[in-house]
């Protein structure tokens, strides 16, 4: 917006609200979630983000995918979330409802709903426009190792007591 935007340009180029009954079910789709598209160029005039939904039925994992050089965040609302990840998706976490997950760019990644009898339901927000998602033929381990968040785990430092 240029300095002698009017408040009269608000109207149409401010505020967008993208009702869930128009969220865009034509996306890129792993095998075993269901991803809806809601903020996008097209239906909001976003230019840096991308922003959706995206479901796993009960106990149902994805396939291995990943997503460009994108960034992704993932906000559990319902439902338990397993992340398994890496060249053998050899790493493992789990978040909840009100838990963030953080998704690097490239990162082989699998999502799992752990929950028998709930649908895992998630927001789910990348860094760009472009509907990238490459699904992967990777070999996976069978005992991923558990990485367990609440200690040191080289971003987030303990507090030191002196």
């Amino acid at each position: 917006m240029s300095e002698d935007t009017t408040p009269n340009d608000w109207k149409h180029n401010g505020i967008r609200i993208v009702k869930k009954n128009d969220m865009d079910m034509n996306t890129p789709q792993t095998e075993g979630m269901s991803r809806a598209a809601a903020i996008t160029h097209a239906s909001a005039g976003a230019a840096k983000l991308w922003a959706g939904t995206v479901s796993i039925r009960p106990d149902v994992k994805t396939g291995a995918h990943h997503h460009g050089d994108l960034e992704s965040v993932i906000y559990v609302i319902k439902g338990r979330a397993r992340m398994r990840w890496g060249n053998e998706l050899e790493f493992t976490a789990e978040a909840g409802p009100g838990d963030f997950i953080f998704v690097p760019p490239y990162v082989p990644h699998q999502e799992i709903n752990a929950d028998p009898d709930q649908v895992l339901e998630c927001v789910l927000v990348r860094s760009g426009q472009e509907p990238i998602v490459v699904n992967l033929d990777i070999p996976m381990v069978d005992d991923p190792e558990t990485v367990d968040w609440a200690h040191n785990d080289g971003f987030h430092q303990e507090p030191q007591c002196d």
